[in-house]
């Protein structure tokens, strides 16, 4: 059976975004997590998609511009996510969303249609969010691994990346590095 691993950059106080609404304390948006030689396929909420395909588009269509959510240039670790992304199937789960400016676009309609997508044949697949969605596969028992980047910074106010958890889940640590800036990768089987 295929994992479904998921991926977030958080805070030491657990925060995903900041007050505005965003984590104005990560630099790049690329995958840092070291999984991309180990997946096939991404799975997204309807709410996160759109800003993402927003994002990654324009880095593909203009890998030389600076990016109009940031005003800075892609990163070479963002142009290499960006073309990955351009090849690899994204799955969102959105009850409302009929159709995306990606090809390679599959909507998902229910838990149950997650659940037989981990059967399918195939490498693992990341789940990229949001924090609401991710909640829900946790509870639901589909995550099985949980990968942080722990950022050296307390936000405070903002969205916590558990807030809509409702059950208790047990993690298993399995492998912990630092990385530059204080920044600590943690990786963690769900049991």
């Amino acid at each position: 059976m295929r994992k479904l691993i998921t991926g977030m950059k958080v805070s030491v106080d657990g925060k995903m975004e900041g007050p505005e609404g965003y984590a104005d304390w990560v630099d790049a948006w690329s995958e840092e997590y070291g999984l991309t030689p180990q997946i096939d396929a991404c799975l997204l909420g309807s709410v996160m998609y759109a800003g993402y395909e927003r994002y990654w588009s324009a880095i593909q269509n203009e890998p030389d511009k600076p990016l109009p959510m940031t005003g800075k240039l892609p990163t070479p670790a963002e142009l290499e996510w960006a073309r990955f992304a351009e090849q690899t199937p994204h799955y969102v789960l959105s009850n409302t969303i009929t159709s995306a400016a990606w090809p390679k676009t599959r909507f998902m309609r229910s838990l149950e249609d997650i659940a037989a997508l981990k059967q399918q044949p195939g490498k693992d697949i990341y789940l990229m969010g949001g924090a609401r969605m991710t909640a829900s596969l946790i509870d639901a028992g589909l995550v099985d691994e949980l990968r942080l980047i722990v950022y050296p910074l307390l936000v405070g106010e903002g969205k916590a990346l558990f807030g809509a958890t409702q059950k208790r889940r047990g993690l298993e640590l399995r492998k912990v590095q630092q990385l530059t800036d204080g920044r600590v990768s943690l990786v963690y089987r769900i049991g």
